[in-house]
């Protein structure tokens, strides 16, 4: 009885006080929040101890489970060393070592890290140096920037300009700067007879349009590699990043890859443009980064956008700044986080837990209301046919009585979980989502 107390405490002085993020609150009048008491493995768990498998690793950012002890004991050895230090004027090991080793993971293509809180900030930031670089490089006229259908690349100003999901931008519209849109090479829009490689051909002629019109205006096009993810996890082939590298090459213009949610091993290279052989002049990396532990992100770039802010000009320095950049906890979580990749070859481990959870599930993939069952990596999506604007909603409340965390984006039903599943988890979260399915659409 205590306990049920307890989750009914917690609730009504939410409600009173936190204003909770990509919500409705009038919703939680009929869907109540859950209190979370504690998280271990791959389960969150409420006061009530009912538990919940994360299946969407808590918004696409702990990679290695709840609680995990490795990086719990890299952060309290860091808590007795140093918590934190302005990074203007100073530096630190954990964010000397981290900036080597990310680099090294580039084979040293992006040697110079900048860093930022979170994942909008890291697209901020990279927006901005690139501007910047060709400012410096006597081409101001570079102001423009391109973006594809569908894509998010998060909620600052900055990053909405660059956004294209209605849902988060029109709202802000009139506070925004005008960006150039081309073609998303969502593979679900193949033709008949045409393969994702087609698609992908399609959408890279679509910004080969744009270039040759307009290139000497544009700063910049910036790509989320593989997996679209806010506008329903789209899924492209590789030679699209390939063919986009060329035209950027070809016709001076800076290229951008988002990895916030598809880096960190989440489509079966650490990296999600090492899947295409090519590598852009800015990454944004930030979620799985820290494990899921501690806001970080950062922007990776190449020595020549860096040489172009090298300079005793004050004006010509990249001046942005964040009061916590570089945290050290930040950074020691994130280099626990490296540390469990190389270790345990997670990356391989990975491929063969993808198998299997692919496997486990083939029934859901042929549900004859489920279209577009697809797959990169760690990360499955299937979409939902013939269901109205509540699904999501109801998706949700159903997966939680089922013993899942899983957030449905509109139609589309997406798991992302942490990379720590057992076989008896993998079979479980099939089953389940299965259920839960069934039970969505029956009304």
């Amino acid at each position: 009885m205590q306990d049920s107390k307890h989750n009914t405490d917690w609730v009504a002085r939410s409600l009173r006080s936190v204003w909770h993020p990509c919500t409705q609150m009038q919703h939680h009048e009929t869907v109540p929040l859950i209190p979370v008491s504690h998280g271990k493995g791959a389960w969150l768990y409420d006061h009530e101890g009912r538990r919940y498998l994360d299946a969407i690793s808590s918004w696409w950012v702990n990679l290695f489970g709840h609680a995990n002890p490795r990086i719990n004991a890299a952060l309290k050895q860091q808590l007795d060393t140093l918590e934190h230090a302005m990074l203007a004027g100073f530096t630190h090991e954990p964010v000397i070592e981290l900036s080597e080793r990310l680099a090294a993971l580039t084979g040293h293509q992006l040697g110079h890290a900048f860093y930022a809180s979170d994942g909008a900030s890291a697209v901020e930031i990279a927006l901005k140096m690139s501007f910047h670089a060709w400012r410096n490089s006597g081409k101001a006229d570079k102001q423009e920037f391109v973006c594809l259908q569908g894509s998010y690349h998060g909620e600052t100003i900055g990053a909405l300009a660059v956004t294209d999901v209605a849902l988060f931008k029109d709202a802000y519209g009139p506070l925004l700067r005008a960006s150039q849109t081309v073609m998303s090479p969502d593979a679900r829009q193949a033709a008949p007879g045409e393969s994702a490689e087609d698609v992908a051909r399609r959408a890279a002629a679509d910004v080969q349009r744009l270039f040759e019109e307009k290139a000497g205006r544009i700063a910049a096009i910036i790509i989320e590699p593989l997996v679209q993810c806010a506008t329903g996890m789209a899924m492209h082939d590789p030679l699209y990043l390939k063919l986009v590298r060329e035209l950027c090459d070809r016709h001076g213009v800076h290229l951008i890859l988002d990895e916030i949610a598809v880096g960190c091993g989440r489509t079966g290279t650490f990296f999600a443009c090492e899947q295409a052989g090519i590598w852009p002049d800015f990454v944004c990396l930030s979620k799985g980064i820290s494990g899921g532990y501690l806001p970080l992100s950062l922007v990776l770039t190449r020595e020549e956008i860096y040489q172009a802010f090298y300079s005793s000009d004050i004006t010509r320095g990249f001046l942005h700044s964040h009061s916590y950049t570089g945290n050290p906890l930040a950074c020691r979580a994130a280099l626990a986080t490296l540390d469990i990749f190389e270790q345990d070859g997670v990356l391989e481990a990975n491929r063969q837990r993808a198998e299997k959870l692919g496997a486990a599930l083939e029934p859901l993939a042929a549900h004859p209301r489920i279209r577009n069952a697809r797959s990169r990596g760690m990360i499955w999506a299937f979409d939902a046919v013939d269901v109205d604007s509540s699904f999501s909603r109801r998706f949700f409340a159903n997966a939680t009585r089922n013993e899942l965390l899983l957030r449905p984006i509109g139609g589309t039903v997406y798991l992302m979980p942490p990379y720590i599943l057992s076989d008896e988890e993998i079979e479980g979260l099939a089953a389940r989502t299965l259920a839960v399915f069934e039970q969505t659409i029956a009304g």
